[in-house]
């Protein structure tokens, strides 16, 4: 369903890090660029498109001077390497903190369920001690009223107060009855003094696990809280790499008079849009779905929560309430304008006959002439289908809210009228196939994928953008080269 959610074989982990980090100095040419760690495993396919595709891109930069030249290609290993290894970081640091403050809940709960056993057997202790303190009252009164005469008119007389034997007979029968009770009385007393010293024992080793499970929780509280600010320093991280790429686009942007040839201008503006990209992920960092934007749609092609409410949303996935909170991202950093859209003109694709922005406004249920299914976004949240869903709403594009897994959208949309072919164009929803081949991946085997194409290249190649959970960060950029072996979903 997701191109970041493909299938990866043959994995090299240990030699991932030195493969990509070679692969950063080989494309830069020069030792001033840091060395980067691999938001993940990659296997030998990956690494070989990597090299190539910076090779691709330094060859390109002939001629340029070297000052920008390196420019260009710090920039874009921020954009392939930096910062989805930070994100994949950041991802990491948080999952590590969740887990460790679910762990310190549990120790203190269990904390709280051994105090609680101590409290109510101390009541019970207590309980006992009462009942053991009435029955010794009891034997001790019938020892008190034991009395023994001399004779048996004194023991009439003085001790059961009888004028006659039957009187005596029958009271001393009751007196019997009497010590017969105290005496059980006293034998349970007994029993219970025996209870309440187990319960003592019980209470002296509950005591003693209070204490065990006071300094486990102690530690569990102590590791979530180092968890928690390992992922904001892993936050400021990203935002730092973030604003750094901002900040050598806008320096790249300034300089392009200076790109003369055609090839460097559109390599300086390729990685320029993936730098864009990866600025508008700071939008959907803590999101687990976005609002509705309940009005119009903007048209500037730039990231917003337009059209992206969750209403209808069978099947989509829940927030989950127990996550802890993540750390929050700092203003926003300058968002894309339109610059990919012109790029088709030179590119050789025809036939199309509207422009991005488009002109559907966001929620529409009807635009070109045909119903867009559009109900708000169904989708899971994150997928490839839920940012395909928002990217089209951006780009004043009519999109549905039901077309299934992303290689169904073709199928689907083409049945509600949209203009389905294989010619790629920018805002058009690329539909891959179960376990399609890409460049060095391969499509979901069971749900295939689908991405919004945000330029397409003088080669034929086009830039996307894509979502997915496994994403390094929402929305993700690549170039695909075999363009004309998918499907677009266009108007």
């Amino acid at each position: 369903m997701k191109g970041c959610d493909m299938k990866r074989t043959k994995k090299i982990n240990a030699i991932a890090g030195v493969l990509v980090a070679s692969l950063t100095l080989i494309a830069a040419g020069t030792a001033n660029l840091a060395a980067v760690q691999p938001a993940q495993a990659v296997t030998m396919q990956q690494y070989k498109a990597k090299l190539q595709s910076q090779s691709d891109l330094k060859a390109k930069l002939a001629g340029v001077s070297s000052q920008l030249a390196d420019q260009i290609l710090e920039l874009n290993d921020l954009n392939q390497n930096q910062i989805p290894a930070a994100q994949q970081a950041l991802q990491d640091a948080q999952n590590s903190a969740e887990q460790a403050q679910a762990q310190a809940q549990a120790a203190s709960e269990r904390l709280d369920a051994a105090k609680q056993d101590k409290a109510d057997l101390e009541e019970q202790i207590k309980q006992t001690g009462a009942d053991y303190d009435d029955a010794k009252a009891a034997v001790a009164q019938m020892a008190r009223d034991s009395f023994h005469g001399t004779t048996a008119s004194e023991v009439m007389n003085v001790v059961t107060n009888s004028s006659t034997t039957e009187d005596f007979v029958n009271k001393m029968q009751a007196d019997a009855a009497v010590s017969r009770t105290e005496s059980n009385a006293a034998n349970d007393a007994a029993t219970q003094l025996s209870t309440a010293k187990n319960r003592e024992q019980r209470l002296a080793a509950i005591e003693d696990e209070i204490t065990a499970l006071k300094q486990k929780a102690d530690a569990q509280a102590a590791a979530a809280q180092r968890a928690v600010e390992t992922a904001q320093d892993k936050q400021s991280e990203l935002n730092d790499l973030l604003a750094k790429g901002n900040a050598a686009r806008e320096s790249l942007e300034s300089q392009k008079s200076q790109l003369t040839s055609q090839s460097a201008k559109e390599a300086a503006e390729i990685v320029a849009m993936e730098s864009e990209i990866n600025s508008w992920s700071s939008n959907y960092a803590n999101q687990q779905a976005l609002p509705s934007s309940g009005g119009s749609q903007a048209a500037s092609g730039r990231p917003s929560n337009a059209g992206a409410n969750n209403s209808g949303s069978s099947g989509s996935h829940n927030s989950n309430t127990s996550r802890p909170s993540r750390p929050s991202t700092p203003s926003q950093p300058s968002r894309p304008s339109n610059s990919g859209s012109s790029s088709s003109s030179n590119s050789g694709v025809s036939g199309m006959n509207y422009s991005v922005p488009g002109n559907c406004p966001a929620g529409s249920s009807f635009c070109y002439g045909h119903s867009t299914g559009n109900v708000g976004n169904a989708y899971p949240a994150r997928q490839c289908t839920w940012w395909a869903y928002i990217r089209r709403q951006q780009l004043g594009l009519p999109v549905g809210s039901y077309l299934g897994n992303g290689a169904q959208w073709a199928s689907k949309a083409r049945a509600l009228g949209y203009l389905v072919n294989n010619t790629p164009h920018v805002g058009a929803a690329m539909v891959f196939a179960p376990g399609q081949r890409v460049t060095n991946w391969y499509a979901n085997a069971a749900y295939g994928h689908v991405a919004i194409v945000e330029r397409v290249n003088s080669d034929g190649s086009v830039l996307i953008s894509e979502g997915g959970t496994k994403c390094p960060y929402i929305p993700y950029s690549e170039v695909v080269y075999n363009a004309s072996s998918f499907q677009y979903v266009h108007y």
